[in-house]
This record gives structure tokens, sequence and C-alpha cells, in this order.
């Protein structure tokens, strides 16, 4: 390992007690001016886009908090994210908490300067509105694949009258071709609905659909084949609403909905994403107010995790070719 490389490793938890240092994701070094980054584990305290119970925007401090209690090495894949990686917390994005079109602007343009910058980011919400402005700033060469855990579609057209919210990111995406529908796979899809118009766009726009109902009939291994599948060689971005899990994993999330992915399921479908071309991913929709145990943050965190070793293989291997 370089010197330089040296310089981004944790903070090691059997020398200096999981306890102590102020709180960074995973306990990597704080590196606000992004000098050597690679990937950028970033923030995003926003929640305007919010349609019920609200409180995601303090989602980033409690993952922060709990992914203290993650090490160095995924037991299952034995990826080592911060050897492969320059890996550091840069902060938060940037926000306005009384105007959402504003803040949705810094975002994009926070994230189109990482990009600028060549750095991959995996970020922590935030509500799943903040999914937009993360596509907008990073691509940057034609629409991308998508590979989208949730409970729910968001690609209404609207809600509440609003075109911008946690419903809507994935139909504003398709519309302004910054992800390619035909090379999007959501996972999990159940819950009740407004009506069955509220999933229909994906369909008609060509996304691959696997419902909890799919899912449980397929079985993981044919999810991760038919995802590898759709996505394909070509740039892809894995995004996470925490409400994909059942909410026995995660009390803490504004419209959790029975009958969902395990964590074990959740881990095992990111890790079949390993060897894939990935841009980035996030996880959203951490709740703290609904859950002040920190369970629900815990899982984010190591899911967020999951997601930094593949996108941290991926980066490695671009590095190489």
């Amino acid at each position: 390992m370089t010197s330089a490389a040296q310089d981004f490793q944790p903070i090691d938890s059997a020398v200096t007690p999981r306890f102590a240092e102020p709180a960074t994701f995973m306990r990597t070094p704080y590196v606000p001016d992004r000098q050597g980054v690679e990937i950028a584990l970033v923030g995003i305290p926003f929640d305007l886009g919010s349609t019920n119970r609200a409180g995601p925007r303090h989602g980033p401090a409690q993952i922060r908090d709990m992914s203290r209690l993650i090490r160095q090495v995924n037991a299952s894949s034995h990826i080592a994210p911060f050897k492969l990686c320059r890996v550091a917390d840069i902060g938060d994005a940037p926000v306005n908490p009384l105007d959402l079109m504003e803040s949705i602007d810094r975002i994009t343009a926070f994230y189109r300067d990482l990009a600028g910058k060549g750095i991959v980011p995996v970020s922590a919400g935030g509500d799943h509105t903040v999914t937009l402005p993360i596509l907008r700033g990073i691509v940057r060469n034609g629409p991308v694949g998508v590979v989208h855990f949730d409970a729910h579609a968001d690609t209404l057209d609207t809600l509440l009258g609003s075109r911008i919210n946690h419903a809507t990111p994935f139909r504003r995406a398709v519309e302004e071709g910054i992800i390619d529908p035909k090379r999007t796979v959501q996972i999990g899809l159940r819950g009740t609905r407004y009506s069955d118009e509220d999933i229909q766009y994906g369909y008609d726009m060509g996304m691959t659909i696997i419902t909890m109902d799919d899912f449980e009939a397929m079985g993981r291994d044919k999810v991760i084949a038919a995802t590898r599948k759709i996505v394909g060689d070509k740039p892809t971005y894995v995004t996470f609403d925490i409400d994909g899990l059942d909410p026995v994993f995660c009390p803490g999330t504004g419209a959790p909905e029975p009958g969902g992915l395990t964590m074990r399921d959740a881990q095992v479908v990111i890790r079949g994403l390993r060897g894939l071309n990935l841009i980035g991913g996030d996880v959203c929709e951490v709740s703290p107010p609904l859950d002040p145990s920190g369970h629900t943050a815990l899982n984010g965190a190591n899911l967020m995790f999951e997601i930094l070793c593949v996108v941290a293989d991926s980066v490695a291997r671009g590095r190489k070719n």
C-alpha cells in the first residue's frame, strides 16, 4: 500500500474504541477538500420531498454514528474497499431547508463538481427525492442503468400537485434522459397503492419490475442473474430505499410496507452486482425520529457498506483497464 493510500485508511476499532473520535461514515477520514479522494461518502440531509412522515434529513448523522460498528473487510465477498480505493467522508451536500427547488439545484451542483473531479459518490439520504439531483450531477454521457431497491416504484407524475418529490424521481430521470428504463430494474415493490397506475409507467417504459411476489417466486439467484443481464456492462447506478426492507428491519422510515426484503436478501443481491460497471449508489429514507434506537440506521449503514464494496471493486477494476 502506498503512503497516499495509507492516509485514507479508516480508524481501526481494534486500536481506537468505536465510541471514540468524531463520527464519520465507517470511520473513514474526513476530507472536505476532496483532495486525493476516489470514492466520496456523502450525506444529504434533505427531506423536503417527503409527503407524510418527515425526518430523513437526520438520516446521514445517525447513519454516520451507527457506521462506527462497521469493520474493514466484507466477510462474504472478501472485498476490502478501503484497501482497493481512497475512500473518505467529504461531509454533506448543501441544502436549504426552507426551499425544495433551491436544495435540488445545490445538490445537483455539488455532485456535478464531484463528477468533474472523477470522484465516485456513495451517499446517505435524505428522502428518495435526492437520487434525482445526484443523477443529474453525475450522468454526463447518455442515460445509465439503475438497480433500484424499494417498496414503491417512485414513478408517479405528480403527488399533491408536486412534480419533484420522493414519489417521482425515476419518472423525471427517464423524461430527462438520465436513466435508461430498459436498463432499470426495480426490486421489492409491494404494498397498497393509490391505483394500479402507480407502477404502470415503469411497465410502459420497459423497466423490469420485480415485485416481492416475483422475488419470492424467482429466488435470489434468478433475481441476480436477471439484473446482471438487464443492466449489462454499461454504467449503472444502485439506489436503495430503506423501505425496500421489511419493516422489522427498518421501523425508522416514513412509508413502511409489510412483507419486504430481509437484510440477508438485500446483502446477497447487492453482492451479486460485483463485476458490473457501477458509477455510484445511495441509501435513502432512514428517519431517526421514527427509530431513536438506531436499528434502521445500522441496517442503512450496512447496506451503504455493501454498495461501497461493489462500487470500490468496480472503480479498482476500471483503474486497471
